[in-house]
């Protein structure tokens, strides 16, 4: 929940995250390519895994920043009002 206390300049990861599942989906690639090519086929077969693993997470990054300011609130998003106390 934001208070209205969040510093100004914070924003979410989501692109970075975006950019390091490229970086694996680039790493899962090549390996199951090369472990393929010099006959390991259980190696491969992980890193076919790992590559489906990877292109999925890959899918729900991308959706979640397409959604917009409800994952990636910008400074045009007021902050929530603190929630209210009752004291007994």
């Amino acid at each position: 929940m934001r208070t209205g206390s969040e510093p100004t300049t914070a924003r979410s990861a989501l692109r970075m995250r975006f950019w390091l599942s490229v970086w694996g989906l680039v790493w899962t690639i090549f390996g199951t390519a090369a472990f393929a090519l010099v006959g390991r086929p259980g190696w491969a077969a992980a890193c076919g895994v790992l590559w489906l693993v990877v292109t999925f997470d890959m899918a729900m990054i991308l959706r979640h920043i397409h959604q917009g300011p409800h994952y990636q609130p910008g400074r045009d998003v007021p902050p929530y009002r603190p929630p209210e106390h009752r004291h007994p």
